[in-house]
């Protein structure tokens, strides 16, 4: 099974953006996996597990936001259309533009 974490958190002032920081920390520290921003996963053996990473999640979450938690399967995962567009950089890669003082 997979335990997806959803979230959006606010971050204008200096506490919240901590709160989103500790909050971040503790998902990588407990072993979920970046799947995009504010998008982590983590693997489970059974629902007894899951109900234990749950259980931690709603611990941890900040008081302010939007946490979700989603429990699939691992046939359900796999089943994930991953549809990957042109990337787009907005750092110059050539050396067009040098000017040599």
């Amino acid at each position: 099974m997979r335990v997806l974490v959803f979230f959006d958190l606010p971050v204008l002032t200096g506490e919240q953006r901590r709160a989103y920081t500790k909050f971040r920390k503790f998902l990588l520290k407990s072993g979920f996996l970046m799947l995009q921003e504010s998008v982590y996963c983590k693997l489970a053996l059974n629902g007894t597990v899951v109900k234990g990473i749950v259980d931690s999640v709603h611990k941890n979450s900040p008081a302010e936001g939007l946490v979700q938690l989603l429990t699939v399967t691992e046939k359900q995962y796999a089943k994930m259309d991953l549809i990957i567009g042109e990337v787009k950089s907005e750092v110059l890669d050539s050396d067009e533009r040098l000017v040599i003082l």
